[in-house]
């Protein structure tokens, strides 16, 4: 059975052809017979069917009912499909065999990139790594380094979380229907004990408020959290920008947050 599907702009598809581009992405992936692979989004099966060729098993997570419906046709032994929206979905359930981490992969949606990444952090303790085709522009914001200007959130917050690399830019030409930007696959492997000890919620919080707007100093992005001089005492210039600030800055600024936190709390108690 033949699928003829129109890609849909709601689920941000943009189906992957290029044979040569697919073959480059199946040697960096390097799947393994017995590896636990979970992909989001096999659309057409650019990346499932030759995935398929290497390992035992394969589960799939598509959300476009056609695409589901054409998947079930195929009747491939080795392939698990689950219809669901991987916003929604809980990784670590998801496995067939519970004592073992999971490889994700996927062409993901453009339009829902960022939240699902960190959606699926969440999951980061039963993940051995993840491959994803996304937005060159959104690759080069999660491995920029500080003083780079696509440097920002996305940045720190991946890269407390994960070890980013970037392995391959992707022409519109290879999809169909060509995006109107250029792709990019990116490696991320999560990092399964971070060597910072820091109240994650605290470090969200610190590093959000520090861009959310990029051109003010730290003394006035971060002024309901802390002073000048706390900032000072941690030898960071509070005139600095975030975006001049390595992940270590914003794991201090966000200890001394919870530090003048419970200071203040015993102070009243």
């Amino acid at each position: 059975m033949q699928l003829k599907h129109t890609p849909r702009k709601r689920f941000g598809q943009n189906f992957l052809h290029d044979q040569n581009v697919i073959a480059s992405i199946i040697r960096l992936i390097a799947p393994v017979a017995d590896d636990q692979f979970i992909e989001i989004g096999p659309g057409q099966g650019a990346l499932t069917l030759p995935l398929l060729e290497h390992v035992n098993r394969l589960d799939v997570v598509e959300i476009d009912r056609d695409l589901v419906a054409w998947w079930k046709t195929k009747a491939i032994a080795n392939l698990y499909l689950h219809e669901s929206d991987a916003l929604k979905t809980d990784f670590c359930n998801l496995r067939a065999d519970q004592q073992k981490p999971a490889r994700l992969v996927g062409n993901l949606p453009y339009n829902i990139s960022t939240p699902l990444l960190f959606h699926l952090l969440e999951f980061r303790d039963c993940i051995t790594d993840m491959h994803f085709m996304l937005q060159k522009e959104v690759v080069d914001r999660i491995t920029a380094l500080p003083g780079n200007k696509t440097y920002g959130r996305l940045s720190v917050m991946m890269q407390y979380y994960c070890q980013a690399e970037k392995l391959l830019t992707v022409r519109p030409g290879s999809f169909n229907p060509p995006p109107k930007v250029d792709s990019a696959i990116v490696r991320l492997v999560p990092c399964q004990h971070t060597q910072f000890d820091v109240n994650e919620k605290t470090l969200a919080l610190v590093v959000s408020q520090a861009f959310s707007q990029r051109r003010k100093t730290l003394r006035n992005a971060l002024k309901s959290l802390l002073d000048s001089e706390q900032i000072a005492q941690l030898e960071i210039d509070p005139g600095c920008r975030a975006e001049t600030l390595p992940l270590e800055a914003f794991v201090k600024l966000a200890n001394q947050v919870d530090s003048q936190a419970a200071e203040q709390g015993s102070l009243r108690n």
